[in-house]
């Protein structure tokens, strides 16, 4: 019996329960481990391994089959790391292997497990919880966590009482050993705090002191009995937290710090060490400089090794820096005369012109495993030799794609534009297997169409309802945009568009574009918004709307336009209504960021600058200024519990609207973050956004 597509989408968490991930390979390729849960609507997430010989699944770890409490009990930390990673399991998701891939760990509800992978066997450690963040020692020896801002050691073997003492501890309440703080989870992609030295006798371990950053509160109206929420949160041109790294001998037998210029480059971007060394990447607060150094483990000494400028800013790419087998350091930079991002090794590009590198998923020996994109809406898996210099793709079909490797076994993972859900095949010596996708295929079929608008040939989606006919009479049109930094919504993968479609069958002609700004069109592109959303934004917006409607002759109703998104597209959404009311007649924005002041440092620096130094671009971005100006239907929506995109946007945005005395139309959302993962606030949400824009576009 069929439930609808929004109850569907929100139970299967968007359909991505029951889809395979975080695949780690067995040194002698005899087995892969991953997550995934039992089906495509149950929440908790497993630990498996497939066996690559036989293709045969064990199911290793299942929360359902250790003791543990619930959810409720998750640490804070634990419950902060989900939210910037945007997880929306449970159970287990996520585990550190050692260098083998033969042992595994993990937390659940803040308590430690450990898993043999070969054997199957899992047993609890002694650990003073709540645990967070184990990561073991390269041989699979010791476990690093962090509970109470420090870390703990304790030996895999046990016999450690409580899993010992800290092995420093925090000089305050505002200092943390072993985190990551807010900016390097959020914006940087670093969830980590501590790194393991390949012998396993030391840590490089994060100092992150929070005395300067300033304090806000997160209040629940709804249970007024509640305290509310204290956070440390670095709004543009306020301080950042104080990020330093300690070396520390796992035996706590003594400590030295990494000394760099802190003042001009605060910003850990990374670390990576293995048998060649310790190298980190620090960034300077604009932005505009990357340093690569090497550490001398035995007095915290670095010596540059690279550094990166850029005019406009650096940017931060996920895998670098990393190493070949006989040393050659592996970095990404921009090619500005080529307009490419391109890999080197040993400071020569070793990728062609045109080859937009994503990411480098690992190295081994003197080969390369990367992300790369030629054709904006697809993202391909390749592989560089150095032996002989060539590149190959190792990905075929239009999709997006992602995967690992060790030695000669192979995960590659396929989303497909013209299949449904997620396939996983692991390429070996002997065969291919599959490891199975359990999540649920959807109630709906999207029929997209994938075009190119206007001279800078801005990457578009149409969706039309199903059945629909030329001759059937216009349809209003819903714009449905990320439109921003950091996020593609044109991808040729069908998934991408199951909610487009189920919009379009209530009645509409949907777009989606990917305008300036957006990933995967090279730095210029990038680039193009640097210190200016609002224009190149909304004009690439209109020009993917206006060719859509040229390609479908007497499909699209221009006078009856909604546009809808969330966190950076709900503030693109409040602002077409507020700049463009001529084209826009009504507007849903959810989460939006109506005064860049109120976001961070890193993310609102990088594209504003500092508000200090360039305080018009602030004033020209934001809604706020603008609120005088709304004359069409507009819905703000904002979860109360956000501490991403606060509340204080929306709240402060319909205070200027009803100061100017402008009709608007507010849903705030007791408990939900800047995630809406509960299941009926999910459904409904995306119900009520459907009839707002019916009521108003008529």
């Amino acid at each position: 019996m069929s439930i609808g597509y929004p109850r569907q989408s929100a139970r299967t968490r968007r359909f991505t329960l029951g889809v395979p991930r975080a695949f780690q390979i067995a040194s002698d390729g005899s087995y892969v481990a991953f997550l995934r849960t039992k089906a495509g609507d149950d929440p908790v997430t497993c630990l498996w391994t497939l066996d690559t010989a036989t293709g045969e699944e064990r199911l290793v770890a299942d929360p359902a089959a250790l003791d543990v409490p619930g959810e409720e009990d998750l640490p804070p930390e634990e419950r902060a790391r989900r939210e910037r990673a945007r997880e929306q399991a449970g159970g287990i998701v996520g585990y550190a292997v050692d260098r083998d891939a033969a042992r595994a760990v993990f937390t659940l509800a803040g308590q430690l497990f450990t898993a043999d992978l070969r054997s199957g066997a899992v047993r609890a450690l002694p650990a003073r919880t709540p645990v967070f963040d184990p990561r073991l020692d390269p041989a699979g020896r010791k476990v690093a966590y962090v509970s109470g801002r420090t870390v703990h050691v304790v030996p895999v073997g046990g016999g450690a009482a409580e899993g010992g003492e800290p092995l420093i501890k925090p000089e305050s309440d505002q200092v943390s050993y072993g985190l990551a703080e807010f900016i390097a989870a959020e914006e940087m992609n670093r969830m980590r705090g501590h790194w393991w030295s390949p012998d396993g006798s030391t840590l490089l371990v994060a100092r992150v002191d929070e005395t300067p950053v300033t304090r806000w509160t997160i209040a629940d109206p709804a249970n007024p009995d509640r305290p509310a929420h204290e956070i440390a949160y670095p709004a543009a041109g306020t301080p950042n937290a104080i990020v330093s790294l300690v070396l520390v001998k796992a035996d706590g037998s003594g400590r030295v710090g990494v000394a760099w210029d802190r003042g001009e480059f605060p910003y850990v971007v990374t670390a990576h060490w293995d048998r060649h060394g310790l190298r980190i990447v620090v960034q300077s607060r604009d932005q505009r400089i990357q340093r690569i150094l090497d550490v001398d483990p035995s007095n915290g000494e670095t010596t540059r090794l690279r550094s990166e400028h850029d005019p406009v800013w650096t940017e931060i790419v996920a895998g670098v820096p990393a190493r070949t087998g006989s040393g050659a350091p592996i970095w990404v930079v921009d090619d500005a005369e080529a307009d490419t991002r391109r890999i080197t090794v040993a400071d020569e590009p070793v990728t062609p012109a045109g080859l937009q590198v994503r990411s480098v998923l690992g190295a081994e020996d003197e080969r390369i495993l990367f992300t790369g994109t030629q054709e904006p809406t697809e993202l391909h898996v390749w592989s560089y030799d150095g032996a002989d210099g060539s590149v190959t793709r190792l990905t075929d079909g239009q999709g997006v794609f992602g995967g690992a490797r060790t030695g000669e076994v192979t995960v590659l993972t396929a989303t497909l534009l013209d299949r449904p859900g997620v396939s996983v095949e692991v390429r070996t010596p002997s065969g291919t297997r599959e490891i199975a996708s359990l999540a649920q295929v959807p109630e709906i079929t999207p029929k997209v169409e994938l075009l190119r608008a206007g001279e800078r040939e801005i990457r578009t989606a149409v969706l039309l309802p199903t059945g629909w006919e030329p001759g059937a009479g216009r349809l209003p049109v819903l714009m449905d945009p990320y439109g921003g930094p950091h996020a593609q919504r044109v991808l040729a993968a069908r998934r991408a568009y199951y909610e487009a479609q189920w919009l379009a069958d209530q009645g509409f002609a949907v777009v989606v574009a990917d305008g300036r700004g957006t990933p995967a069109r090279g730095p210029a592109w990038e680039r193009a918004v640097r210190g200016d959303f609002t224009g190149p934004v909304l004009e690439d917006q209109i020009a993917a709307l206006e060719e859509a409607a040229r390609q479908h002759p007497g499909a699209f109703d221009l006078d009856r336009v909604g546009i809808r998104g969330w966190s950076f597209g709900g503030w693109l959404a409040a602002l077409a209504v507020l700049r463009r009311p001529d084209v826009f007649h009504a507007a849903v924005a959810g989460a939006p960021v109506t005064d860049w002041r109120l976001y961070d440092t890193h993310y609102t620096e990088r594209y504003l600058g500092h508000p200090e130094e360039e305080p018009d671009n602030y004033t020209a971005n934001s809604l706020i200024e603008d609120a005088g100006r709304l004359e069409r239907p507009l819905l703000l929506i904002h979860g109360l519990a956000d501490d991403n995109v606060v509340a204080a946007h929306t709240l402060r945005f319909s205070s200027a609207l009803l100061a100017a005395g402008r009709p608007h139309t507010v849903l705030p959302l007791s408990g939900v973050t800047h995630m809406t993962p509960q299941e009926i606030v999910a459904e409904n949400l995306l119900r009520l956004q459907v009839d707002f824009l019916k009521r108003n576009l008529g």
